[in-house]
C-alpha cells in the first residue's frame, strides 16, 4: 500500500513537472496579438490587368484572376507567377476563381459568355464546364466544403441563378428552388465575396433597388429574406461581401460605388443566432469598400475598397483605416495564416502585422 501510494505521488510530481515546463514554452514562444495591421506589402506580378478573383489555398498558394481573360498562379508566396490567358478569351473579365490546392482551380466569368472553366494541371489547360445563355451574369463563388460549391449570377426571369457542384466544379446544375428577386434587384461582381456558404446554410447579399439577404438553411430548399439597413435604392447601392467572424455574426460591407469616400449605409451585422441585424450603433469603415474578410487569427475584421482599407477587432462595431492603397479584394488562405488582397493594374499584396 505504501509503495502504491509513494508511485502515485512521484507520477503526479512528474506530471506537475512536465506540465510547468509546457506552460513556460508555450508562455515563451505565445504571441501577443498586434494592435493594428501594419501596411500592405505589394508583390510583383506579369499584369496591369484589374484583378477582382482572388483565392489563397496558403501563403504560398495563391491565385487570381480577371480583366483581359487573365488568370495567375504563385506557389512560392509571390516571388514569382505563372499566368496565361483562359481559353483566348482575353476580353472577358473573370471576376471569380476559387482554388483548390496548386494544381485545381475554378474561374468564373462576369458577363458576357457566361462560362465555368476548371483546369487541373495548374493552369496549363483550362476545360470548359458550363456555359449558361445570353442572360446570365455571374457574380460570385463560394465552397461550403472540398466538394460542395456554389455560383450565383443576376435574376433571371424574377429568380436568382445559383448552380451547385457536388464534385468539387467537375459538373454544375441550377437548383431546383431558386430565391425570388424584386424588380431592380441585383448582385455585385465587384469582388464575387457577396456569396457564403457554411455547413448548410447559403448566404446570398444583393443592392440596388432592394438590399437583401436571401437565406437557405436546408442547401437551397427553402429560401428567407432579410432586408439589410445599408444603402440601396440605386444600382450602385447595397452588398458587395459578406463574410463571418467566430461568433456567428455575418458581416457586410458596400455602399455606393460612384461615392468611394461615403461611409452611409456601408456596413451590416447580422446576428445569425436570432436572425436580426445588429441595431447597435456602429461607425463603418471609411468608404465604400467592395471586400471584407474576418482573420480569426487575431478576430480581426479587413476591409478593402478603392479609397483604401480599413480594420475591425470589436466584430465590426468599429472601424480605423490603415492603408490608402485601392483594392477590390481580399481574401484568408485556406490554412487561414495570412490575407491577401488585389485590386487594380494588376495589384496583389500580403497584410504585414
Amino acid at each position: 500500500m505504501q509503495n502504491f501510494t509513494f508511485k502515485n505521488r512521484l507520477s503526479f510530481t512528474l506530471a506537475i513537472f512536465y506540465s510547468l515546463i509546457f506552460s513556460a514554452c508555450q508562455n515563451k514562444s505565445g504571441q501577443e496579438p498586434p494592435e493594428k495591421p501594419l501596411a500592405w506589402e505589394v508583390v510583383n506580378t506579369p499584369t496591369e490587368s484589374s484583378l477582382r478573383g482572388l483565392s489563397v489555398v496558403t501563403s504560398d498558394i495563391i491565385w487570381a484572376s480577371g480583366s483581359q481573360g487573365i488568370w495567375l498562379r504563385s506557389v512560392d508566396g509571390g516571388s514569382s507567377w505563372s499566368s496565361g490567358v483562359v481559353d483566348g478569351l482575353d476580353s472577358v473579365d473573370f471576376r471569380s476563381i476559387h482554388a483548390f490546392n496548386a494544381e485545381e482551380a475554378i474561374v468564373v466569368t462576369a458577363g458576357q459568355p457566361a462560362r465555368i472553366y476548371r483546369t487541373s494541371d495548374g493552369g496549363e489547360s483550362w476545360e470548359l464546364k458550363l456555359e449558361e445563355s445570353e442572360k446570365a451574369f455571374f457574380d460570385g463563388i463560394n465552397f461550403a466544403d472540398e466538394k460542395r460549391g456554389y455560383v450565383f449570377g443576376d435574376p433571371v426571369d424574377g429568380f436568382w441563378m445559383i448552380y451547385q457542384t457536388l464534385d468539387a466544379g467537375l459538373t454544375w446544375s441550377l437548383l431546383d428552388s431558386l430565391p425570388q428577386a424584386k424588380e431592380g434587384e441585383a448582385g455585385f461582381a465587384a469582388s464575387a465575396s457577396s456569396l457564403l456558404a457554411q455547413e448548410d446554410n447559403i448566404w446570398l447579399g444583393s443592392g440596388g433597388s432592394y438590399s437583401n439577404i436571401h437565406h437557405s438553411p436546408d442547401r437551397g430548399k427553402t429560401w428567407m429574406v432579410h432586408p439589410s439597413p445599408l444603402i440601396q435604392g440605386e444600382s450602385s447601392q447595397g452588398i458587395f461581401s459578406m463574410t463571418y467572424t467566430k461568433k456567428g455574426e455575418l458581416v457586410a460591407v458596400g455602399g455606393d460605388y460612384l461615392e468611394p469616400d461615403s461611409e452611409k449605409g456601408n456596413i451590416g451585422l447580422f446576428l445569425t443566432p436570432t436572425m436580426n441585424w445588429s441595431e447597435e450603433n456602429t461607425t463603418g469603415p471609411s468608404g465604400y469598400r467592395s471586400g471584407v474578410q474576418y482573420f480569426p487569427r487575431f478576430s480581426w475584421l479587413i476591409a478593402v475598397g478603392p479609397s483604401g482599407s480599413d480594420f475591425s477587432k470589436d466584430g465590426g462595431k468599429t472601424w480605423e483605416r490603415f492603408s490608402d492603397m485601392s483594392f477590390h479584394a481580399v481574401s484568408l488562405s485556406t490554412s487561414t495564416g495570412s490575407i491577401w488582397a488585389s485590386g487594380p493594374d494588376g495589384k496583389i499584396a500580403k497584410l504585414l502585422y
